[in-house]
């Protein structure tokens, strides 16, 4: 359930209400805009048994929260939620790009990608210490010495950091050194590790799972929110199809249905949701096109040579410095900027 309260409702008023509720059992959050107040009710709005909510004083009316997500859901949160990091705003009129290796190898690579990406105008070096992976065998990371080579990169260039967390004890120790979490599309349903990382406040991008509905990925957002965490940044990365030319299928209907459906700003991963080098960059115009608040993108000085092997799927420098100009020119022409 909803509580609008009214224009001119005094702070006293909305207090009353939070207790109110509260005292039957409930959890209450609040959404202050500039005009209104709006305050979520949480949970089995029957414990409120006779207590007549609507006709309080200041508030305006109550509505029912249809969808399950209900902090997430653009019910409880009408105007776009902005999330900032390291002085960057996420969310608003300007594309964000996040780009950088899949895993941080060592210094002087981190910090090479770091400035070419800069240069060309991304706002966040992103890279992997701790890296999921499907084989037991494969590289998993360095873990903190490559947070610390990553911290080295921002020292280097200004570049806020994106890194991807695991699991929740190591949710501190990512904490120091990032300033947005990376939950990947096999955490998406890892309920401690969300409700961690909620606890936190730090923002974070949470990638769809690669079998996930929409619903079940806000269900995922509305464990952060939850917690008392505003800043969740959502990131469409490929989901899984029959189709096998592509490493995963970009769903990019989801761009425009979260925005239906959602106050949270917008990601999409073309790297991981082709796996194709040739189609990042135009999958890249694609979902900015569709209303995405930022790209999250794989660029390596030396693909062929990447430690991961995800080589095939990272942009050269060259082609990144080209994407880049090449939206200057997309966002004009739908009201957006870079």
């Amino acid at each position: 359930m909803v509580i609008q309260m009214k224009p001119d409702a005094t702070q006293e008023q909305i207090d009353h209400v939070v207790k109110r509720v509260e005292k039957a059992g409930l959890k209450t959050r609040l959404n202050v805009g500039e005009e209104l107040t709006v305050i979520a009710v949480i949970g089995d709005k029957t414990k409120l048994g006779d207590i007549s909510i609507g006709s309080m004083t200041g508030v305006e009316h109550t509505m029912p929260i249809s969808a399950p997500y209900k902090l997430a859901s653009r019910q409880f949160h009408e105007e776009p939620t902005i999330v900032e990091a390291n002085g960057t705003k996420i969310g608003g009129k300007k594309i964000v790009v996040m780009a950088g290796p899949c895993a941080v190898e060592n210094t002087e690579q981190i910090i090479n990608i770091a400035r070419i990406v800069a240069k060309s105008g991304a706002t966040f070096i992103r890279g992997g210490a701790f890296k999921p992976r499907t084989g037991p065998y494969s590289f998993h990371g360095y873990g903190e010495p490559a947070l610390k080579m990553l911290a080295e990169a921002k020292k280097e260039t200004g570049l806020g950091i994106i890194t991807e967390v695991m699991t929740p004890c190591e949710v501190d120790l990512v904490a120091e050194y990032t300033d947005i979490f990376q939950l990947g599309t096999r955490n998406m349903q890892n309920f401690y590790l969300l409700r961690e990382v909620g606890k936190s406040g730090k923002p974070v991008v949470l990638k769809r799972g690669f079998s996930s509905t929409i619903e079940e990925w806000l269900l995922a957002a509305e464990y952060i929110l939850a917690e008392g965490n505003p800043n969740v940044i959502l990131c469409e990365r490929g989901i899984r199809t029959f189709e096998t030319h592509t490493r995963n299928t970009l769903d990019l209907n989801a761009v425009p249905a979260i925005k239906e459906l959602s106050h949270l700003p917008i990601l999409v991963d073309p790297s991981h949701g082709t796996g194709i080098r040739s189609l990042v960059a135009p999958m890249s115009k694609a979902g900015i096109a569709a209303g995405a608040d930022g790209l999250l993108l794989e660029v390596h000085n030396d693909p062929d040579n990447s430690i991961t092997g995800d080589g095939v799927q990272s942009l050269f420098p060259y082609q990144f410095d080209k994407l880049m100009r090449d939206l200057k020119s997309l966002v004009g022409a739908i009201g957006r900027e870079i």
